[in-house]
């Protein structure tokens, strides 16, 4: 360790409870960057120094730590230095999100890196892989930062998708990037070229971060493949693997990264009560689903009237289409107020601006799905909404989480119509109230229908129609399971409050996914669905 070969020339190149719905076997209650970096300890000096670290860490990191300005380490970040007893041994790490972990697992990462034999040009040493683009983002941003001050430049490169892949894959064929920062999606689609794989033979160290994140996305599969792609483990890598929670399916996966004999790491205190737990949490049920946007907009009115000189807040929805939906009808919701989307169906550079916008506006509303991971950090939300049901249980309490971080204060709303109102019902043990408001919100909601009306005529046809048919997508599961006669009069009770005074056709392919052929009410479009304006999803049905 004493002799550090930083002989890389490198070359940069692109840079709690746990909450489950009883309408389906997945979702029960089961009883069981820097911001983060200044946040976690802000209130103990007496926490441990990095410069603690000297002998575990060699100086040029220890000098990178200092040039970043971080003085006492974190707990995750003391204890993954601390407790692993050798910093190049494989770790399973326990964390919530906002407590330094991107700095935990980098450390020893680039200490095995730089510390070993000599990388051949244009080989990973490090893998991270991340279930999101933003955070993909974020977790290069704070490399490049720590590796900024090193003796020897270290690239670090990023693949995810909504970029242009040839691009990207011909600036990491030509580059060297030592550290690559990848999605699994995208990360899997490069390997699938034998000259990809060539440059994972050095590999040192695989990091899997959120890793329940990545269940709940949907994205172990393709993690297992990925590793099926690189060397195998038995050549000796270091695997780091982070995660909140071990549900069974992240520990079947952890056992392809990790060694036996690993080291369990954990910063979570069992008996400590969730940090959603202190958030006011309400809800408002909408008599009537065609009345949903009034109640939305009053809602938000109300809310902006309490807090009108701070308000900032997130409002979750089912899917893509959805969001974008509300984005396009309450862009204007209130004078001077900027409004914002963060969907899967944007490129990369529209969320890329959406992120940064929303992060280092003093007041705003960001119309979000399930694509704003945990990881992301949006200082001062002070409110969370959630229209309709949540993809999954957890993710109501996930989602909750964007607010009342760093120590500020916040509040949670849920929205439901009366056919989703079972959710309260199941989950009596959140502590989820009705709205103090209910009563103002209501007769509120009565008031702006007309400028409503007037609004939708605004939004376009095509985003209504794809809004429409995502509804039917993600509600099939969970609503009139049994009765898809009624599934449909509600579906199309959705789109009568969109303004339609008829039912938007559907590709019939897609009604066959949905099982609904034949059901009445339901429009069959033979032709290929329109494509909405400045749509990036191809024309496709999406949720």
């Amino acid at each position: 360790m004493r002799n550090l070969q930083f002989h890389l020339r490198l070359f940069r190149s692109n840079t709690q409870p746990r909450l489950l719905l009883q309408r389906s076997s997945k979702w029960s209650l089961n009883g069981s960057s820097r911001l983060c970096q200044k946040a976690a300890y802000a209130s103990v000096s007496t926490a441990p120094t990095f410069q603690s670290m000297n002998g575990i860490l060699e100086p040029p990191l220890l000098n990178a730590i200092a040039a970043m300005k971080y003085v006492h380490m974190t707990e995750v970040q003391h204890k993954v230095l601390t407790d692993m007893g050798d910093i190049k041994s494989d770790a399973l790490v326990q964390a919530k999100t906002g407590t330094g972990k991107t700095i935990a697992f980098l450390l020893p990462a680039l200490q095995n890196l730089l510390t070993g034999p000599k990388l051949p040009h244009g080989q990973v040493g490090i893998l991270i892989i991340s279930p999101t683009r933003e955070l993909a983002v974020q977790i290069a941003e704070e490399c490049d930062r720590l590796t900024a001050s090193l003796p020897t430049h270290v690239d670090c490169h990023t693949a995810f998708g909504g970029t242009a892949k040839a691009a990207s894959l011909k600036r990491f064929m030509k580059g060297n990037p030592a550290v690559l920062v990848a999605t699994p999606g995208r990360l899997l689609d490069y390997l699938s070229d034998p000259s990809v794989r060539k440059k994972f033979t050095g590999i040192r160290t695989v990091i899997l971060d959120e890793a329940d994140t990545m269940l709940e996305s949907g994205h172990l599969v393709s993690v297992r493949n990925i590793l099926k792609q690189i060397p195998p483990k038995s050549e000796g890598w270091q695997g780091l693997c982070f995660s909140a929670t071990l549900p069974s399916r992240v520990r079947d996966v952890v056992h392809h990264i990790l060694a036996p004999g690993y080291k369990h790491i954990s910063t979570i205190d069992e008996n400590e009560p969730p940090t959603t737990a202190n958030v006011p949490q309400h809800s408002i049920i909408i008599p009537d689903i065609k009345d949903t946007f009034n109640f939305i907009q009053a809602f938000l009115q109300t809310e902006y009237e309490a807090a009108p000189d701070n308000f900032k807040a997130i409002v979750f929805s089912s899917t893509a289409n959805s969001t974008r939906l509300l984005h396009d009808l309450f862009i204007d919701i209130i004078p001077g107020m900027p409004v914002y989307q963060m969907q899967s169906r944007m490129n990369q550079s529209q969320r890329s601006k959406a992120t940064e916008g929303f992060k280092v506006t003093k007041k705003g509303i960001l119309f979000a799905s399930d694509v704003v991971g945990r990881g992301m950090d949006f200082p001062n939300v002070g409110l969370v909404a959630q229209i309709g049901l949540p993809s999954s249980g957890e993710q109501y309490i996930h989602r909750v989480g964007r607010t009342a971080r760093a120590g500020n204060s916040g509040r949670a709303t849920i929205l439901l119509t009366k056919p989703e109102s079972f959710f309260l019902e199941q989950n009596k043990a959140l502590p989820i109230t009705p709205h103090p408001e209910s009563a103002a919100i209501d007769k509120k909601a009565r008031e702006v229908a007309p400028q409503i009306s007037r609004q939708l005529q605004n939004v376009d046809d095509a985003v209504k129609g794809k809004a429409y048919a995502a509804w039917f997508g993600f509600n099939r599961p969970l609503l009139f399971k049994k009765d898809k006669i009624a599934l449909v009069k509600e579906g199309n009770a959705f789109s009568e409050a969109m303004g339609n005074e008829v039912p938007p056709a559907i590709s019939a392919k897609a009604i066959g996914m949905m099982g609904l052929k034949g059901v009445p009410g339901i429009r069959i479009d033979p032709t290929r669905p329109q494509r909405a304006r400045n749509d990036q999803s191809g024309g496709r049905w999406q949720r």
